[in-house]
């Protein structure tokens, strides 16, 4: 059970650190530069897809297994889950922004703070759940 906790705790770390750093990166993808070629508007996809994706699978069910296997009925889990519910959304989020970057919409950028904002607020909701669950 600890290597099954290891594996959920980095999974969350890589999950969270990619989708925070996501709408930075599709809002300075999507500005006009030329410097920037099209190697550089690659890069929200890659992270979205080879990145946050995978990690987001691991920690969801390293963390389903774990709840399974410790028979964890409490009212706690239930909010957390309930946050991690959110920050799965926001995933998707995350997802419809780099399609809309690619596409050149430019509302894209502008929903990308708001995005960086909720995710920030949820992932600190999940920490202080975990943080604050009874012994």
């Amino acid at each position: 059970m600890p290597w099954l906790k290891l594996l959920h705790i980095s999974a969350v770390i890589i999950w969270c650190g990619s989708i925070l750093y996501l709408p930075t990166l599709i809002r300075h993808s999507a500005s006009p530069g030329p410097e920037r070629g099209a190697a550089w508007r690659q890069w929200p996809r890659k992270v979205f897809i080879e990145v946050a994706t995978p990690a987001a699978l691991v920690a969801i069910a390293s963390g389903t297994v774990i709840f399974v296997a410790g028979a964890l009925v409490q009212p706690w889990l239930t909010y957390k889950l309930a946050a991690v519910g959110l920050l799965v959304l926001c995933h998707g989020v995350c997802g419809m922004l780099v399609i809309r970057a690619e596409a050149g919409r430019l509302g894209a950028c502008r929903m990308c703070r708001v995005l960086s904002v909720l995710m920030l607020l949820v992932l600190l909701a999940i920490a202080w759940l975990v943080l604050r669950k009874p012994a």
